[in-house]
Parts: C-alpha cells; sequence; structure tokens
C-alpha cells in the first residue's frame, strides 16, 4: 500500500508541475497576454517572499483562527443535534423536513445576512463557517448512528442501562469514524467559506482580505500567489485530517474494506 500511495504521489506531482511547466510555456511563446496574467515562474517567486512576509502571515493567521473556531462550534453543535436526531425518532421526523430545507442553502448566499446580523465582520465570518460545517458533521453524525449493529445496544439494554448510556457507550463511539469523516469534509469547506467572506466584508483581515488589497494595488502577481497559498493550506489541511483519521480508524477501514 505505502509504494501505491508513493506512486500516486509522484504522478500527482509530475502532473501539477507538467501543467505549470505549460502554462509557463505559453506564457513565453505570447498564448497568454503577460499584461494580464504574470508568469507561472514570477507567481511561484512571489509565492515564496510570501511566506516570509509578516502582513500577509497576520492575514492568514486571522483566516485560520477563524477557521478553527468556527469548526469547534460546529462540532459542539452538530455532534449532540445529530445523536439527538439519531436516538430520538419522533424529534428525527420532526426536524427532518426543515433540515432538508436548510442544507442546499448555499453559505455565500448568506453573507449578506450574515453581515446584517453581525456587524463584525469576523462574527459573520465565525457565523457562516459554522453553518456551513454543520451539515456535513449532522448528516455524517445520522449516518453513522444508523450503521451501528443493533445487538451492542440490546446487549446494554439487558444489562439495565438506559438511553443516554447506551447512546454515550455505543452508538457515539460506533459512529466516530462518519463523524471523523464529516469533520474532514467540513475543514474543506471552512477555509472557501472564509476567504469567500473575507472578500466580501474584508473588515479585520485575512486572505481574502488580502486579496482585495492587492488586486486594488494592481498586483496580479500577489493576487495569484496569495490564492496558490490558499490552495496549499486546504490541501495541507485536508492531508492531515484524512491520515489523522486513517490512523485513529484503522480499524473501521479494514472492516469495510477500504485500502489507504
Amino acid at each position: 500500500m505505502t509504494g501505491a500511495r508513493i506512486r500516486r504521489g509522484v504522478l500527482g506531482t509530475a502532473g501539477v508541475l507538467g501543467f505549470l511547466a505549460l502554462l509557463e510555456a505559453a506564457g513565453r511563446i505570447g498564448l497568454i497576454d503577460r499584461d494580464a496574467l504574470p508568469y507561472v515562474s514570477v507567481v511561484l517567486v512571489t509565492a515564496v517572499e510570501l511566506a516570509a512576509d509578516g502582513e500577509f502571515l497576520r492575514h492568514v493567521l486571522i483566516t485560520l483562527s477563524a477557521c478553527a473556531a468556527g469548526l469547534l462550534i460546529a462540532v459542539a453543535v452538530a455532534v449532540p443535534a445529530g445523536l439527538l436526531l439519531g436516538t430520538v425518532p419522533v424529534v428525527e421526523r420532526s426536524a427532518r423536513p426543515l433540515v432538508e430545507f436548510l442544507r442546499p442553502i448555499p453559505s455565500v448566499s448568506l453573507i449578506p445576512l450574515a453581515m446584517f446580523l453581525f456587524p463584525d465582520s469576523g462574527d459573520a465570518k465565525t457565523s457562516l463557517i459554522v453553518y456551513t460545517c454543520a451539515w456535513p458533521l449532522l448528516v455524517n453524525t445520522l449516518y453513522g448512528l444508523a450503521d451501528v449493529d443493533p445487538l451492542g445496544k440490546d446487549t446494554l439494554r439487558a444489562f439495565g442501562f438506559g438511553p443516554v448510556a447506551v447512546a454515550v457507550r455505543v452508538s457515539l463511539p460506533s459512529a466516530a469514524p462518519f463523524i471523523a469523516t464529516g469533520v474532514r469534509i467540513a475543514v474543506g469547506v471552512t477555509l472557501i467559506v472564509a476567504v469567500s467572506v473575507e472578500l466580501i466584508a474584508g473588515g479585520d483581515g485575512g486572505i481574502g482580505a488580502y486579496l482585495v488589497q492587492a488586486g486594488s494595488a494592481a498586483r496580479t502577481d500577489r493576487v495569484l500567489a496569495a490564492t496558490v497559498w490558499a490552495g496549499v493550506l486546504g490541501l495541507a489541511a485536508n492531508l492531515l485530517f484524512t491520515a489523522g483519521e486513517r490512523r485513529l480508524f484503522r480499524w473501521h477501514h479494514a472492516r469495510t474494506g477500504e485500502t489507504s
């Protein structure tokens, strides 16, 4: 499995490098207007410079702090809500229409409402991150609870344990791999929501605010370089949580037959 993973990594790296080389060549031979888009090499050099730019790092820290705070709040709200809906059928049937109505609403469309309800742009950003992250966490918690072995719950009930004890001792641990998957999915969207709000609201800064500032100064190289770093941060977070999920729930992947 390790060899297959290495091969996938090498092929993926080769694909990215090949794509960048094609863009560089297109710029050099004039297929891409240099006045509109700088060379890839220029963007990459600027990206390296931004890694040592204290002002840019401050913006990155602001964005990541909002992402972390929103994700933690979403976990604290969505997982207990999913546990309640998944263990009390009457509540689940009552709340299901509301969940199915709210879940498809794009979080970006709620930015004006969030800015109206929360004059502070940081609060608006965090609230939208919570809203967006809550849905994959809630849905995956419900899926996980539906996958719990009923024999385990019946055994615990036979020993006199109540519904709360059964939920905490059996249902929640069994659903943990699904919840972890929900966290991984949520991590992938936190950065998108945070930067989207920062692009529109500005306020206390962040990667989105930096993009606006660089665009206003006609620094296309910095706009693209900051975008590259946003993508790198998102990829790094996804890889980190994926590795942690596989390590923590190796037994689950072995049981379901999933490969690394």
